[in-house]
């Protein structure tokens, strides 16, 4: 048994010592003929001479293998240096995604990439930029940088036409006595866009709950001072201040809904949900607010149910917010029609019809009528205790459920939301 483990390790020891002479036996071969040339043209003894072929037929077998997964590396990095090297200025420029200009010293351009030819209309090699951009920032950047006073300059530069659209341009000068420059713009309309959006967001739901605060501030220090003991005016001003509590209440309320909306816009609910039942519910549940407003709601609702994919209790959400609006906006038209069908098409779809016959929605209006706190009649809104965030909710809910939200409406005769739902 001790000599079969014995053979068998000295097999493996000398299947390695082979390997690893014939990894290295270009080391060898090169070292040995060295020796060989060195011992010819000295005259060397033979001993010598085989005591170093000795030590070189010895290191072979000690030196450590080089792993062919290395080995193949080193050739790969080595073939892709030598492709990337051998490609133009002008392939590299294509295949940046960005706007690209290349520009001499006379800030004629040379070579203008795909994304500038599409970025900025009619540029083209041979245009002066100078003459292109006409921005001072730009202009001045361009200046400096083809005159050598610098290196690099970064500025803002903002295109207007077709649309508006916000770059970072970065000029800089290629390498050093090339007599060539190039300018990249990077779009920040995108990043703008969010920040201007944020700024009036934060902006706008400050004032909301500033107005109804200094109210109840005002009133609470009136009943401390002169209505102290005036119970009439107590009471009024109690029931004023009771009334911009439940305001911000809503309105807080409204922002945490559409808080969570948005941490998850793209998840598209799994349940299957009854439609028709739902419209159903709402209904009911605004029926006192239908009363009090004067207003009738009509039902055209079918009795089969209507399916879709969605979340049942964010579906009545939307339902609740459309009905109420119609109720409280659309009052002076005395009834509100409700109508459920199935819509055909490529795709069918649920869709869901609130219409009122109040004083209607002018046309310039209705595309940013699901904007946050934007409202059409500030006063009205007001009084008819409306947040403005109402259809900001609507239009999140309804993306998230891959569905979409149509408006029309005609000064006069009233106006009509309509949902539409993938049908299951």
């Amino acid at each position: 048994m001790a000599d079969t483990r014995r053979q068998e390790q000295t097999r493996r020891l000398l299947s390695l010592a082979a390997g690893r002479f014939a990894n290295n036996r270009w080391m060898f071969g090169a070292g040995a003929a060295a020796v060989l040339g060195l011992a010819s043209y000295a005259g060397a003894p033979k001993a010598p001479v085989f005591c170093a072929l000795g030590f070189l037929v010895f290191a072979a077998f000690l030196a450590p293998n080089r792993p062919r997964g290395q080995r193949h590396a080193g050739q790969t990095a080595a073939t892709d240096r030598g492709r990337l090297e051998g490609l133009s200025a002008r392939s590299l420029a294509e295949a940046v995604g960005d706007p690209l200009i290349v520009f001499d010293r006379a800030g004629t351009a040379v070579h203008v990439n795909q994304a500038a030819r599409s970025a900025f209309n009619a540029t083209a090699p041979g245009l002066s930029l100078l003459m292109k951009f006409r921005a001072p920032e730009m202009q001045s950047a361009i200046e400096r940088v083809r005159t050598g006073a610098v290196d690099n300059e970064v500025v803002d530069y903002t295109e207007r036409v077709p649309i508006e659209r916000v770059y970072r341009a970065t000029v800089s000068a290629i390498g050093r006595g090339t007599g060539l420059n190039v300018v990249v713009f990077k779009d920040q309309s995108e990043a703008r866009r969010i920040d201007r959006m944020r700024a009036d967001f934060i902006a706008n739901a400050s004032h909301e709950l500033r107005t109804p605060l200094a109210s109840i501030s005002g009133f609470v220090e009136t009943l401390r001072g002169p209505a102290r003991n005036d119970a009439v005016a107590r009471d009024n001003f109690l029931q004023i201040m009771q009334n911009q509590t439940a305001r911000m209440a809503r309105l807080i309320d409204d922002l945490l809904s559409l808080s969570r909306l948005e941490m998850k816009p793209y998840l598209p609910p799994g349940a299957t949900v009854d439609v028709r039942q739902v419209v159903e519910s709402v209904i009911d549940s605004l029926a006192p607010l239908a009363r009090e407003s004067g207003v009738v709601v009509e039902r055209n609702l079918g009795d089969q149910p209507l399916e879709a994919r969605g979340d049942r209790d964010e579906l009545f959400q939307v339902f609740e917010n459309l009905l109420e609006n119609a109720c409280k906006y659309g009052q002076a038209g005395g009834r509100v029609v409700v109508s459920v069908e199935i819509a055909g098409g490529p795709a069918a779809e649920v869709a869901v019809t609130i219409r009122d016959f109040g004083p209607g929605i002018p046309e310039e209006h209705i595309p940013r009528v699901t904007e946050r706190f934007y409202r059409v009649d500030v006063d009205n809104s007001r009084a008819q205790k409306g947040t403005g965030l109402g259809l900001a909710i609507v239009k999140h809910i309804l993306t998230r459920h891959n569905g979409r939200l149509t408006i029309w409406s005609k000064p006069g005769e009233g106006a009509a939301f309509t949902v539409h739902l993938p049908a299951k």
